[in-house]
């Protein structure tokens, strides 16, 4: 039932060979197309701007006032491409076989490998469009390191990489916008899929100003709309982030891959209350420069200033010797979790760790003393270290500072993992389409580049290789077979029967008149996920997590209170909407999680680990993605793709 449709022959001239014989579509065909597109961060903005500039008529919707708005922005440190500027051993083999390694041998040859070779065009790309790269003295573009790598490969712009891309993807957008070949429909949200002859044909949005639902036909219809992870309540994610559109998807059908594997990203600010509704992200581009450490001493509450050199334990750089503090974010996450649970946490809450910049400071004021040829006192080197560090992450350290009011230019920085990203998402195939014709799934809405753990830098690299280069050829393969199918008028008794189900289901959530608000809901269930799905799990919590989410889910559809009315902007009906999908979203999360007997990535299954305390793989058992169809509430049925390793040769993972 699964057809991936990886194309044959080796390895390194798929892609190639898939772009010499995919089908075309000429000009004025084209222009007879509409294709719409779902979110406008990196990988829906790119498209779109990529598929106008071809010609095609193109919708996209966003629920924000802007594609500016997307949660795109947020991703600071970097991206990743295989250019080899400096000339330490990078090439396209390499940034695949370290993805591939990093997401725990759960990801796909085919797709990985193409994501490698599209990565170097990424960064021409926005060159051109004129993304101010960070670049060297004499005037090429620097690079960084990242997790999981040995060599230097990340560009970046200072701490907000992502806002810089989404910048260049959006005046493409505007662009198209303005010749004409691209509506944006902003402050809008799909709340639907149009099916029509087993096709996906269109879109049932609501207006979020007016509240009025809308009908939209399109040829094709392409999901771009980030990843789930505020699942959990607590994340790194934007707080509009959601699973709202690709859940619609998946109750129409189409397969949720690989739901539970769930990003854990080491470098976060720790929670400071009950009262926070989200989390804030530290770069992991400050795993560069920053050390990690603990006290050796368990229940150790002197401040990190007190504790002399030889008192601290910088676990990482013990235990994974060849990495030190580069090792992948599930590492590092988990290693950080194994520290607080043993006694060493430090802080009020001791659920954290230092990262110091210490050590980089006196070591970039000495270079800079020694460029400009100064035999400079122990302050001035200090000084000149700091300004060094403040052009590099800068902007970092003054978010960190402003957050904690602690100045991590003289004291380390306290970091605790959290929700960062998800690597499941939607099943596609090569083309990035999911089992549904005409319906696709891009950036982090879909479960295909990096398996059970994404390695850091390399989001930003998907989304733009998904929009930029991969859909351009991939949609056309399917629309060329299209040009005969004139456009659909959205009085067809498929959506209108859509929308009355939308309609039906908005009226259900305000008619329940309950007392409980939805954020109290969503906080429950977060705490749920956060306890018994989150960085370590075990089958007896894990079925009791099932059975609460069913108890939640019951009290939700009874006891909900949303204020307001429909035809008005009310955005805690658009929440509850949001709230009701996570809800069956989790379930569905813990049933994936249960299934997976077995440690992999960032998921550590209690039952399943070595003697060092080091995740344990089971390839006889779950060399497979799991893609799960929706059969009915509570009952999905497991579809799997076996992943078949023709290059690299799984192992376990090594980071010492």
């Amino acid at each position: 039932m699964l057809n991936s449709k990886i194309p044959a022959g080796p390895l390194d001239t798929k892609w190639v060979n898939y772009k010499n014989s995919c089908k075309l579509v000429n000009p004025a065909n084209k222009r007879s197309l509409e294709v719409i597109v779902i979110g406008t961060g990196l990988a829906g903005a790119s498209a779109a701007a990529a598929l106008g500039e071809l010609g095609y008529k193109v919708k996209t919707f966003c629920f924000q006032d802007s594609p500016r708005r997307a949660h795109s922005i947020a991703a600071q440190g970097g991206i990743n491409a295989a250019k080899n500027y400096q000339n330490d051993g990078d090439s396209t083999y390499r940034l695949f076989y370290d993805t591939i390694k990093g997401g725990d041998y759960r990801a796909r040859e085919g797709n990985v490998h193409r994501l490698a070779e599209v990565s170097a065009n990424i960064i021409d790309q926005c060159v051109a469009q004129g993304v101010p790269f960070a670049r060297e003295y004499g005037g090429l573009l620097s690079n960084r390191s990242f997790g999981g790598t040995q060599v230097q490969r990340t560009f970046y712009a200072a701490g907000q990489t992502g806002q810089q891309l989404l910048i260049g993807a959006y005046q493409a957008l505007e662009r198209q916008i303005a010749l004409g070949n691209v509506t944006q429909y902003s402050r809008h949200e799909m709340l639907d899929i149009v099916m029509i002859d087993d096709k996906a044909r269109g879109i049932i949005a609501r207006n979020l100003v007016t509240g009025e639902l809308e009908r939209h036909f399109g040829h094709a219809v392409l999901l771009c709309t980030g990843g789930y992870g505020n699942v959990f309540y607590l994340s790194t994610n934007a707080m509009g982030s959601n699973v709202t559109a690709a859940w619609k998807a998946h109750k129409k059908g189409a397969m949720f891959a690989n739901p539970c594997f769930t990003q854990i990203h080491p470098t976060c600010i720790p929670v400071s209350g009950d009262h926070q509704s989200k989390l804030t992200l530290m770069s992991e581009s400050l795993r560069n420069d920053g050390r990690i450490w603990v006290p050796k001493q368990q229940g150790d509450t002197r401040k990190s200033i007190e504790i002399p050199e030889e008192e601290r334990d910088y676990y990482l750089e013990r235990r994974y010797p060849a990495f030190g503090n580069l090792v992948p974010r599930d590492v590092a996450s988990r290693a950080a979790k194994e520290r607080c649970d043993a006694g060493y946490g430090v802080g009020t809450s001791k659920q954290a760790v230092y990262l110091d910049f210490a050590a980089a400071i006196q070591r970039y004021g000495k270079i800079e003393a020694g460029k400009r040829g100064i035999n400079a006192d122990a302050a001035t080197i200090t000084q000149m270290g700091k300004d060094v560090v403040k052009e590099k992450y800068g902007n970092l350290f003054d978010m960190y500072a402003k957050i904690t009011g602690e100045d991590p230019y003289e004291v380390p920085m306290r970091i605790y993992p959290a929700v960062h990203y998800t690597m499941g998402g939607l099943w596609v195939d090569y083309e990035l389409m999911t089992n549904i014709p005409g319906l696709y799934s891009l950036g982090e809405a879909n479960f295909s580049d990096h398996g059970a753990n994404r390695l850091g830098a390399s989001a930003l690299m998907q989304g733009l290789a998904d929009g930029y280069f991969v859909i351009p050829y991939t949609i056309g393969n399917y629309l060329a077979d299209e040009i005969r199918t004139k456009a659909i008028p959205t009085d067809h008794p498929a959506f209108a029967e859509t929308e009355s189900k939308v309609r039906d289901r908005i009226h259900m959530l305000m008619n329940i008149k309950g007392t409980k608000t939805v954020e109290s809901f969503h906080k429950r269930l977060g705490k749920i996920m956060w306890d018994k799905c989150g960085m370590a799990r075990n089958a007896e919590g894990l079925k009791q997590a099932i059975k609460e989410i069913q108890q939640l889910k019951n009290e939700f559809w009874s006891d909900v209170r949303i204020p307001g009315e429909i035809n008005e902007m009310n955005p805690e009906l658009d929440k509850a909407n949001r709230v009701a999908d996570f809800i069956e979203l989790g379930e569905l999360m813990c049933l994936d999680a249960l299934n997976r007997e077995e440690s992999c990535g960032g998921h550590f299954r209690e039952e399943s680990q070595t003697e060092e305390g080091e995740a344990l793989r089971h390839d006889d058992k779950f060399m497979y993605v799991a893609a799960w169809e929706m059969k009915g509430d509570h009952e999905w049925q497991l579809h799997k793709e076996d992943l078949n390793y023709e290059v690299v040769k799984p192992s376990q993972r090594s980071y010492k």
